[in-house]
This record gives structure tokens, C-alpha cells and sequence, in this order.
């Protein structure tokens, strides 16, 4: 199944669902292999490392340091890989209330982490885009 690439309706159909837990993200300079023990959310390698984005708990145990927290937010909709101007339009929505984000696109669907302490906030944030978006 195709996701969808209609600006309106990626925006209406948002459903922003704020996953459980607080999220790090972790760099290693091996970029070879995730570390054993390890269930990252996700991976990025990059040439000066490998990036992990780790449970909090699960990078505390590990002993890995880490400078952001964040809360993890799913958009429910199905998003087309090649839909334009969803990410821009929820990232604006966010920046005039002062909120940073940091996306990871998923086949089925976006992922946003935002800092720890306001996501509820970015959630309630997204909602009033859907909600515009419907009129």
C-alpha cells in the first residue's frame, strides 16, 4: 500500500501519538554494528560515527552519554516517502511556539522527538494543525 502524498490530508490525518518513555540519542565511532543488548528505535551512520536513539534506561545501563532527552512522537498517518511539505508544516507549527524537533522518516510513517518536558505540549501543538487543517 502507497501512502498518502495530499498535503491536506497527511496534515488532517496526523494523529500525533506521543510513544511511552524518554529517548536519547547515543553516538558510537564504530559504525559497523549496534552493540549487543541493544534495541535502538533507531540507527543513522554518518562518517564521524554510528548514531543510536535509545530508551533512556536502556543508554543509563549501557553507561552511553547522551545531551538531549526527548519525548517520541508517531504521526499515525500513512505518509508517501515523496509527499511534499508535511514535515515543513509541522516543523513551522512547532517552531513559533519554540519547540525543536528532530524527524526520522519510517516507510509507514514520521517520527518526531521533541525535548522530554514539552512533548506533551507538541503533541497538543500538532492536534491544532490537524484540526486546521480540516476546515
Amino acid at each position: 500500500m502507497s501512502g498518502e502524498s495530499d498535503l491536506r490530508k497527511l496534515l488532517s490525518g496526523m494523529r500525533p501519538e506521543l510513544n511511552e518513555g524518554r529517548y536519547v540519542f547515543c553516538t558510537l565511532p564504530d559504525t559497523t554494528a549496534v552493540p549487543p543488548g541493544l534495541a535502538p528505535v533507531a540507527t543513522v551512520r554518518e562518517a564521524e560515527g554510528l548514531t543510536l536513539v535509545l530508551r533512556q534506561d536502556e543508554a543509563d545501563a549501557a553507561g552511553l552519554a547522551y545531551t538531549y532527552t526527548a519525548g517520541w512522537i508517531t504521526l499515525r498517518v500513512h505518509s508517501a516517502l515523496d509527499a511534499v511539505g508535511l514535515t515543513g508544516a509541522f516543523a513551522a507549527a512547532l517552531a513559533e511556539r519554540g519547540l525543536s524537533c528532530n524527524v526520522i522518516a519510517g516507510y509507514h510513517h514520521d517520527h518526531l522527538f521533541v525535548a522530554a518536558d514539552r512533548a506533551a505540549e507538541a503533541v497538543s501543538v500538532l492536534e491544532e494543525l490537524a484540526a486546521r487543517s480540516t476546515e
